[in-house]
């Protein structure tokens, strides 16, 4: 005898059932690409202008999206960006948001993942003012006499929050991406901004621990990335020109010379070029000079910071792209007469 109902029947309403569940996710997997992948619509012709202030909370950006139309549901966006765990991840800055983005590709945008019709462009460490402007008429056709103007401008300056009579020094080198019609406002604007984050409140107090000011640190960062290409000598030639600034010394630094001498063709320094009068020129000025000599990067800044602890006061090149290093003036001219020898024995060489 069986039971009320066959086996045929059980597997009808298994089917059905699992027909059901199959239909409601698709349904929920459906609503969901619908809801966050369609493209967002708004109305104007150009890209709309976003500003994201350093700072400012994942509810701002959404608020200032949907003000704008460039979102029609804060909803979607907040549950989109949890989604994506990026609501913490957000990056100040200035946005020019395309027409038809979905939430994804939105967040996409203002996490940096996303940088569509943007111009990458890296700006290299220690690298001159001029030099900077160049880049920037190469990379973004910005005027460079533009970039050289706003660097001097007193007004443009203060609107930054700064208190010096140059730019050079206080934008960090970096790869950026740019839009096509980004101003030269708007772009030495972010480097600046970029330069702050480095600044954090523990870099504050160690600067106070060594009783020195941004401007300082940055002043003696740019001497020290002109010194080397090799990242890991910066703690020493560090640890050389503090010695000196506690001692009184002259710093006696070469890049100081040649930023005095930049604009022309060979920038060896010769013996003339010490007597130059300037308080740029470190061979006759004890002390810092006035201001950054080029724009540091992070690895000289925090060289400047936290310079190696030992008694150095003098280095020379040792004719492999490093430097030697001495504690007297006795060993340091033995070491500049072995690297002149070497020197001159390449030249012999060469013929």
């Amino acid at each position: 005898m069986k039971l009320i109902g066959s086996d045929k029947d059980s597997a009808v309403f298994m089917r059905k059932d699992i027909i059901v569940v199959v239909s409601f996710f698709a349904f929920i997997l459906a609503l969901l690409l619908f809801t966050f992948f369609s493209p967002n619509y708004y109305y104007d012709e150009k890209p709309i202008v976003i500003d994201v202030p350093k700072g400012a909370t994942l509810t701002q950006v959404i608020d200032s999206l949907y003000e704008k139309k460039v979102i029609s549901n804060k909803t979607n966006m907040k549950i989109a960006s949890f989604i994506y765990g990026s609501d913490k991840k957000i990056k100040a800055g200035r946005y020019y948001i395309p027409n038809g983005l979905n939430y994804f590709r939105l967040i996409d945008l203002l996490t940096g993942k996303m940088h569509n019709g943007q111009i990458s462009v890296t700006i290299p460490e220690g690298i001159w003012q001029f030099d900077l402007a160049s880049i920037l008429k190469e990379k973004l056709g910005i005027d460079s006499t533009r970039v050289i103007e706003l660097s001097r401008s007193k007004s443009f300056i203060y609107s930054l929050g700064l208190n010096t009579n140059n730019l050079e020094g206080y934008l960090l080198p970096e790869t950026y991406y740019f839009y096509p019609h980004s101003t030269a406002e708007e772009i030495l604007r972010k480097l600046k901004n970029e330069m702050d984050r480095v600044f954090t409140p523990k870099i504050e107090k160690r600067m106070k621990e060594l009783k020195m000011t941004r401007h300082q640190i940055l002043t003696l960062a740019s001497i020290i990335e002109a010194e080397s290409n090799i990242f890991s000598e910066y703690k020493i030639i560090s640890s050389v020109y503090h010695n000196r600034l506690r001692r009184g010394m002259a710093l006696q630094a070469d890049p100081t010379v040649q930023y005095l001498i930049r604009e022309r063709k060979k920038k060896k320094v010769y013996w003339k070029d010490l007597d130059i009068n300037s308080r740029y020129n470190t061979y006759k000025h004890p002390g810092l000079p006035p201001g950054p000599i080029n724009n540091p990067g992070k690895d000289a800044i925090m060289a400047a910071l936290y310079p190696d602890k030992n008694n150095y006061l003098y280095f020379v090149a040792d004719g492999t792209g490093g430097h030697t290093y001495s504690k007297s003036f006795t060993e340091h001219s033995e070491n500049v007469t072995r690297y002149r020898e070497w020197r001159n024995n390449q030249k012999i060489s060469v013929h």
